[in-house]
Parts: C-alpha cells; sequence; structure tokens
C-alpha cells in the first residue's frame, strides 16, 4: 500500500514548494517507499483536519497519520529499519537535529524576506487573499514591502552558507559520502527557492552549488521534475 502524503502545491499542482514538504519527499524516496502525492493550497484545512492540526507534510501510512516533517522522518526511521536509513546512527541523527535548528533558526531569517512575496505571485487565486492576511499580520508590512530584493541580502545569505561550504569543499555531502536526511534538510530549502523564485542565490562553481546539481539529480530528478526555476 502507497504512503499517501499531503503537499503544499501552487497555482499549479507540480509547482510544490514546501521546505518541510520537500524533506518528506526526499526522504520517502530515500528509504525507497512507494508514495502518492496530494496536491494541497493553503485553504484546504478541512482536507487534513483528519490529522488534528493545520499544516503540511501529513502522511497516512495504512491507520497511522503522522504529521511534522522531524516526526515523520523518525517514524518513517523506525517503522522501515530494513530500508537505507535516514541518520545513520543515533549520534548522527543528535548531528542532523543541530542541522535542522540551523536551517529554521538562520537560514529561515535570511532567506524568507527575499521569498515571501514570489510565494504569493505562484500561490493559487484562492489563497491570495488568506496568504497576504495572516502573513502581513505576522510580519508587520505588506507583502508589496518584500518584493524587491538588494544585493546586499544575496550576498549576506551566501556568507551564511560558509559553513556548508567549507564542509562541501571536504566532502560530497553533509551527511559525507552519500545523502542522508542532513542533506534534504538543508537542500529543501533551496528547492523552496527554485520552485518560487528566478534569483541566483549561488554562483555556478559555488561548492554549495554543485552540491546542490547533485541533489536536483537523485531518485531520477525527483527534484529537478518540479515546477521552478533555474
Amino acid at each position: 500500500m502507497k504512503i499517501k502524503m499531503y503537499d503544499l502545491v501552487g497555482a499549479e499542482n507540480n509547482r510544490a514548494f514546501s521546505p518541510y514538504c520537500w524533506r518528506i519527499r526526499m526522504a520517502l524516496a530515500h528509504k525507497q517507499l512507494e508514495v502518492e502525492t496530494i496536491p494541497w493550497h493553503f485553504t484546504e484545512k478541512e482536507a487534513i483536519a483528519f490529522s488534528g492540526q493545520e499544516k503540511v507534510p501529513v502522511i497516512v501510512d495504512g491507520d497511522q497519520v503522522v504529521f511534522d516533517s522531524w516526526n515523520i522522518a523518525n517514524y518513517l526511521e523506525k517503522t522501515y529499519p530494513n530500508q537505507p536509513s535516514l541518520f545513520g546512527c543515533s549520534q548522527a541523527k543528535s548531528q542532523v537535529l543541530f542541522i535542522k535548528n540551523w536551517d529554521e533558526k538562520v537560514l529561515i531569517p535570511a532567506l524568507l524576506p527575499m521569498l515571501i512575496y514570489n510565494v504569493f505571485e505562484h500561490i493559487d487565486a484562492k489563497d491570495k487573499t488568506y496568504f497576504r492576511e495572516t502573513r502581513e499580520q505576522k510580519l508587520g508590512k505588506t507583502l508589496e514591502e518584500f518584493k524587491d530584493v538588494k544585493q546586499s541580502q544575496i550576498d549576506n545569505f551566501r556568507t551564511i552558507l560558509s559553513p556548508l561550504r567549507e564542509t562541501l569543499n571536504q566532502q560530497p555531502f553533509l551527511a559525507g559520502e552519500k545523502p542522508k536526511f542532513a542533506d534534504y534538510i538543508i537542500f529543501a530549502r533551496f528547492q523552496f527557492a527554485r520552485s518560487i523564485s528566478p534569483i541566483k542565490f549561488l554562483e555556478t562553481n559555488d561548492p554549495v552549488n554543485m552540491w546542490r546539481e547533485k541533489m536536483l539529480d537523485l531518485f531520477n530528478g525527483l527534484a529537478r521534475q518540479n515546477l521552478g526555476y533555474n
């Protein structure tokens, strides 16, 4: 039986852009598990009401319902121990937790202001009022105030990536010789940007960009097939 996964999409069903959903799409492919992705929009709260909350990703595996990308990754690792490991070992899992927190506390604040207006441009018409009202209330600014991205913002983001750059100068993936969930966490953030923004956040010869290209090719180009920019 295929695992069902509710996946946030834009105006087109093949423009999946949630970084948290991309973590799990890559994790499911890594685990070699069959999945049925169900396109989901911001205002379709009723469709996932059975999960007891209002955000994706949500997976349904038989009679099991799991939400939150970290919880889902741990569920997949525990439930399918004979499939390729997402973490490698318990010690590595602790290190991946640091990567998760670094992504959410450092990368998001630097990247999201440059992408928030692009999200608004690419979501379905029925989601636009909801998105504008909720984001403007949270951010204290109009979406249009985020429209013009400054080069200094891009430069700052590239500087923040220094730890990734140094790591990828010494090994092919963040997890070592082969990609694991640490890679999927960070890659998902770049896939979010690629799905909705034409901005070139990485120089071509940047080790982070070369790693990103390898990630795009994984699993028969799963992420590359998603509608987006280069």
